[in-house]
């Protein structure tokens, strides 16, 4: 059997496995009554704080590409940020 028709029976039935396990993926998530979020995982305050921070973090990050400021002020944004 050349190596070509094998590799096709493989990736036939590698194919239609992944297809059932989407399939009754799909079924269990109907059967729940609602798609799992990846936000429900039960993120609590810590995390909720954790975002915040990374958010402040990326406001300062793109203000320090966007404007034009001296390389003193740069140096004094970039030292606040690592002390956080």
């Amino acid at each position: 059997m050349p190596w070509s028709i094998a590799f096709m029976v493989v990736a036939i039935v590698l194919i239609t496995t992944l297809g059932r396990v989407a399939k009754e993926r799909h079924r269990a998530i109907a059967r729940q009554g609602h798609a799992p979020s990846p936000w429900s995982d039960g993120a609590g305050p810590v995390q909720n704080d954790e975002v915040k921070a990374l958010r402040e973090r990326v406001q300062v990050l793109e203000r320090l590409v966007t404007d034009n400021h001296s390389s003193h002020d740069l140096d004094r944004q970039i030292e606040q940020l690592r002390d956080r």
